[in-house]
């Protein structure tokens, strides 16, 4: 018996084969951010390609932030940022509430397993800025009103004093995640109230440096949110 013929593979398209030289020659060459590379026509002519290809390679480049054109002066290297990233997970994520359940429980690892380390590190004024956002939750709740702006700045704040720009960045997707899966389906937040009252005592801990008070109630707190994702996801399933 005779197997078949398997189908050839398709080729990349042109931009895409230029982008990936581009990249290699970034690495290759040890480029830092602000370098630049040679003009449009110096890099068509290595390449063998035409300046058509190599714009939309570079356009391309620029969506994901490897490379910045500047008008009238040419095209740089640009320095490392999680924008791109964020944006693109974020859309990608769309109303996938699986996805966001997934997001939502590697976040919740990372917090609750460095919230000890931030108890060691946190200083006053840190504590003090938490104080007032967990206040500002307050008064906001007994209004009956949301408050996603406090929290996720009350979130930001418990670990900023750790400088790890990797942390700050998935808290960020997990909230332009969760907002925008909010466009698809609702997840209104039912009792303010108890919202404040889960960030009042995860503040409580971390003021009195207690770190085993700390991870569970802010496990707690997670805890809440994805039973509002479960319920959510299996609401839109019957649909």
């Amino acid at each position: 018996m005779m197997k078949e013929i398997k189908p050839l593979a398709r080729a990349p398209l042109l931009h895409v084969s230029v982008q990936e030289s581009l990249k290699s020659y970034i690495d290759d060459n040890a480029l830092v951010p602000g370098a630049p590379l040679p003009p449009e026509n110096d890099l068509a002519q290595q390449l063998g390609v035409s300046r058509n290809s190599v714009r939309e390679a570079i356009k391309a480049l620029e969506s994901l932030g490897i490379l910045e054109t500047r008008r009238g002066i040419g095209v740089f290297v640009k320095a490392f940022s999680f924008e791109p990233l964020l944006a693109n997970l974020a859309y990608g994520l769309g109303g996938a509430l699986r996805e966001v359940e997934e997001v939502l429980e590697i976040r919740r690892v990372l917090e609750v397993g460095l919230i000890g380390k931030t108890i060691t590190l946190i200083g006053e004024d840190d504590l003090t800025e938490l104080k007032d956002t967990v206040e500002r939750m307050r008064r906001r709740a007994e209004r009956n009103e949301s408050f996603a702006e406090e929290d996720q700045q009350f979130h930001t704040l418990l670990f900023r004093c750790q400088n790890n720009r990797m942390l700050t960045g998935l808290i960020d997707v997990f909230w332009m995640a969760f907002y925008k899966a909010s466009d698809f389906v609702s997840l209104a937040n039912a009792d303010p109230m108890a919202t404040w009252r889960d960030h009042q005592e995860i503040y409580a801990a971390i003021e009195a440096r207690d770190g085993a008070a700390a991870r569970s109630r802010l496990d707690q707190h997670y805890d809440g949110i994805a039973r509002l994702l479960a319920t959510r996801t299996g609401a839109k399933a019957e649909d």
